[in-house]
């Protein structure tokens, strides 16, 4: 595992001047990912839980659908630049992406809401899942007393997997808020926990499309954001039937598609 966090000299100014300090900051480095030995892309990630990030992003786009279909994967690469080479059950013939996915990047490739109910492979809509809402307003406050290594930074993005009864069962930190869900994702997919029914997925910043539809792409059926979500994300979980809901800070928040599965 890689650095997560580094320590630079700063000037820090205030209303009486400036002083010299050490700041703690999170760490952002490339990935490469290969399959076959054949580049994929490069994402910019915090280290850390490499594999489950690639495990994740192949199943959101589409390349695998389970663990079955992961027969290896292997670091290779050196220190400035690592890479991530995947085997997998049968050879690779799709497309490749000749760009970087940046920290603030998720699945930019996406043209289509319809696309993506074609790959979709759980039914999210007929999810029995019910959440009060004194547990979706407990949720942020477990996330963020989780999130050690933004305590020391202040720079990174969290996602966090909960139960319907508020049991904190996975969390990832990352710069990329797609990066930490990815991680989610990957580790659900390689302990066989696909689908992800009756759970609720957490994430610290807005609901974007591409974080939608990576739920959708795992068996999720509840969606929280504690900031707003964006006239796209809304209409995809409109047609997956993911609950979604936004600007959790408690004591409030608003649910914005599947109203039904909230109560009190």
């Amino acid at each position: 595992m890689g650095r997560v966090t580094e320590r630079r000299r700063i000037d820090r100014w205030t209303g009486q001047g400036s002083t010299e300090r050490v700041d703690t900051l999170a760490v952002e480095e490339p990935l490469e990912i290969r399959i076959g030995g054949r580049p994929l892309t490069v994402t910019m990630r915090t280290p850390g839980a490499d594999f489950d990030l690639v495990a994740g992003f192949l199943l959101a786009e589409g390349v695998i659908s389970g663990p079955a279909e992961l027969v290896a994967m292997k670091s290779c690469g050196d220190d400035e630049f690592n890479i991530v080479d995947v085997a997998l059950d049968r050879p690779y013939d799709g497309p490749v992406r000749a760009f970087t996915t940046t920290s603030a990047c998720g699945v930019c490739g996406t043209n289509t809401i319809d696309d993506l109910a074609r790959r979709a492979a759980f039914d999210v809509a007929a999810d029995p899942v019910a959440v009060s809402a004194e547990v979706l307003t407990s949720l942020p406050g477990v996330l963020r007393e989780a999130q050690k290594v933004f305590a020391s930074t202040g720079g990174l993005h969290a996602a966090g997997l909960f139960t319907a009864d508020g049991e904190l069962r996975c969390l990832r930190e990352d710069v990329g808020r797609h990066n930490a869900v990815d991680k989610i994702v990957g580790h659900a997919l390689k302990e066989g926990l696909l689908p992800l029914r009756e759970h609720i997925l957490l994430v610290s910043g807005r609901a974007s499309f591409e974080l939608t539809q990576k739920a959708w792409m795992a068996g999720i059926p509840v969606l929280a954001a504690v900031s707003a979500p964006s006239s796209l994300a809304v209409s995809l979980a409109a047609q997956a039937g993911i609950t979604l809901v936004g600007f959790l800070r408690p004591p409030t928040f608003n649910v914005y598609t599947r109203t039904d599965r909230v109560g009190q």
